[in-house]
């Protein structure tokens, strides 16, 4: 019996499948809440942008929104454009694990003087 035929070896075979699988779904679900979250927060943006078109001044309140949106659209902008790109709901697990893992990264020690 070769090893393509040892049933272990399949049921193996099989289990790390599922595994992968149910990881690659949660991550995918996790980023996918995170995105629309952020998205959701960005929703009132236009009619700030839109304040001076109609004649309207940004008051403070209004440009510390615009910072705060802005500051917002940054961290999701690699989600934006990889959502462009043809194929993009096969990148997206891949950019979700890299930014998680920048997030979970250790800052580097600074230089002693």
């Amino acid at each position: 019996m070769s090893d393509m035929e040892d049933p272990s070896r399949i049921a193996r075979f099989r289990s790390a499948g599922i595994i992968a699988y149910r990881s690659v779904r949660e991550l995918t679900q996790r980023e996918k809440k995170h995105l629309l979250r952020e998205i959701l927060e960005v929703r009132g943006l236009m009619p700030l942008l839109m304040k001076p078109r109609n004649k309207q001044l940004w008051t403070s309140e209004d440009k510390a929104e615009l910072k705060l949106h802005l500051r917002r659209l940054s961290e999701i902008s690699p989600y934006l454009l990889v959502l462009m790109m043809p194929g993009s709901f096969l990148i997206l697990p891949a950019l979700a694990w890299w930014l998680d893992r920048r997030r979970t990264r250790q800052a580097p020690a600074a230089p002693a003087a």
